[in-house]
């Protein structure tokens, strides 16, 4: 459990870092202010770029995450029928096999899938957390804990609404290898995935990943904002 945690700091990390030094540099500012807002447009291109950037170090660590919570059996026990036998000790070992399995371009299976789910998504994620504090707040004040609480709520929910097709996609793709290769590219395993299951499997676990995000963006949205308060 320890990885996935860490690997969610992590990126997170990542992806505020980005996108509020994008956010600075094309509103040409030193700081974030509230009483001068940046413009919509801003926000969602520095939340395009900060999900552009973060793939090319993240999509790795997303690739072992994903293979290791989908491993449902103990690596010494034998897979029941119908689970996928166990390969990986953990994530060291995981990144290894991959390494030498498939060389460096292994460890960015699914990578294009990746860009796709997190530019559009960051941006619109970014922008419904500015688009609400500033609706729920008076010109030139700074939006109170509750306000960052439920506006960065909303802007995981909406997130993951728009990130899931994609992610659904992805996922797929970075497990296609582990028994034989069954995809394509990303076209191929979209129209593969529908024709299959229906237009539904593009919304698989939107509505655990929707209930999740809520509360869990909501505290990083104000630990964010509070930690660049302290730090200003």
């Amino acid at each position: 459990m320890s990885f996935p945690v860490i690997s969610v700091a992590a990126s997170n990390s990542l992806m505020f870092g980005i996108y509020s030094n994008a956010l600075l540099y094309i509103y040409g500012t030193e700081s974030k202010d509230w009483k001068n807002p940046s413009h919509h447009l801003h926000v969602f291109l520095a939340g395009s770029i900060s999900g552009f950037v973060q793939v090319y170090f993240t999509a790795p660590v997303d690739l072992i995450k994903v293979r290791l919570q989908n491993q449902t059996e103990s690596f010494k026990r034998q897979a029941k029928p119908g689970n996928l036998q166990a390969r990986y000790h953990g994530p060291v070992h995981c990144a290894v096999s991959i390494f030498k399995a498939e060389g460096i371009a292994g460890l960015y299976r699914g990578s294009s899938a990746l860009v796709l789910r997190d530019m559009p998504t960051l941006g619109l994620y970014f922008l419904t957390y500015e688009v609400l504090c500033k609706w729920m707040t008076n010109d030139g004040e700074t939006p109170d804990s509750w306000t960052m609480l439920f506006a960065g709520g909303c802007a995981g929910t909406v997130g993951w609404a728009t990130a899931n097709p994609m992610d659904v996609i992805k996922s797929r793709l970075q497990m296609d290898g582990m028994q034989g290769v069954q995809y394509r590219g990303i076209f191929h395993c979209i129209s593969e995935s529908i024709r299959q299951e229906g237009f539904r499997v593009l919304c698989k676990g939107l509505t655990a990943n929707s209930v999740r995000a809520f509360p869990v963006n909501a505290v990083t949205f104000l630990s964010y904002e509070k930690l660049l308060e302290t730090c200003r």
